[in-house]
């Protein structure tokens, strides 16, 4: 019999972390997720804008999971304002802050799977970056925008350095997605302008991130590894 596939995913207390989650829970899955400040039977604390934190997240989920990880999730972000009028300090400890959760935390995690999947016969990487990864950001989110760039190209590179050993790497760049975020900027004075560049005419749902990442963790052929989808409204198209 077919073991479950064990999952974590990181940032799954809310927002598209938590639809993935709860998309990806099932009969033929176990699903660990992440909290940066909330623990229970099915999140794990762990603040990732700690330097250093990723590496006792994977043990954790390890732990709860019977010691195989199949399938790693790196959906844990943040999305702060740094306006290049702060301070200089100031706007270097925002660059410093974002990079760390949303790119260097998601490669440390990267790293130990890719260990682990050595070590288990195959598994999979999926990082959920932005389109602004491929258009940029507002002037206040240089370091938003890198770090989701900085996503794609660890994705690419995982997928192209480790394909032949069973380990796959995809990448999902979502849009707006109607989360607590996307209402507030929505409700402000720009929101009109910021549905009329998406042709579809709305944002995206969380469910519909979800269905794409359940899709990459348990179906996608091996051939996708490397793939990037965007999941946009065309709103961006490349």
């Amino acid at each position: 019999m077919t073991h479950p596939v064990h999952i974590l995913v990181t940032g799954s207390s809310r927002g598209i972390g938590a639809a993935i989650a709860e998309r990806l829970t099932g009969e033929s899955t176990r699903v660990i997720g992440h909290s940066s400040r909330t623990a229970s039977d099915r999140l794990i604390a762990c603040d990732l804008a700690v330097p250093d934190t990723a590496p006792s997240l994977w043990q954790a989920a390890l732990d709860r999971l019977d010691g195989r990880i199949d399938v790693l999730i790196n959906n844990a972000g943040i999305f702060e304002a740094a306006p290049i009028e702060d301070a200089h300090d100031d706007w270097v400890s925002a660059w410093d802050r974002t990079m760390q959760v949303n790119l260097t935390a998601a490669a440390e995690l990267s790293r130990l799977a890719v260990l682990h999947f050595r070590e288990i016969g195959g598994g999979r990487i999926i990082n959920i970056a932005s389109r602004a990864a491929y258009r940029g950001d507002s002037p206040a989110h240089w370091h938003y925008a890198a770090s989701k760039a900085g996503m794609i190209g660890m994705t690419k590179s995982i997928a192209r350095g480790y394909a032949a050993e069973g380990i796959y790497a995809f990448a999902i760049c979502p849009g707006f997605t109607m989360t607590g975020m996307a209402e507030a900027h929505l409700d402000c004075d720009g929101g009109a302008a910021l549905l009329a560049e998406i042709p579809l005419g709305r944002v995206a749902e969380p469910a519909e991130i979800a269905e794409a990442a359940r899709f990459l963790a348990l179906d996608a052929p091996p051939s996708m590894t490397g793939a990037v989808l965007d999941i946009n409204g065309a709103s961006y198209v490349r």
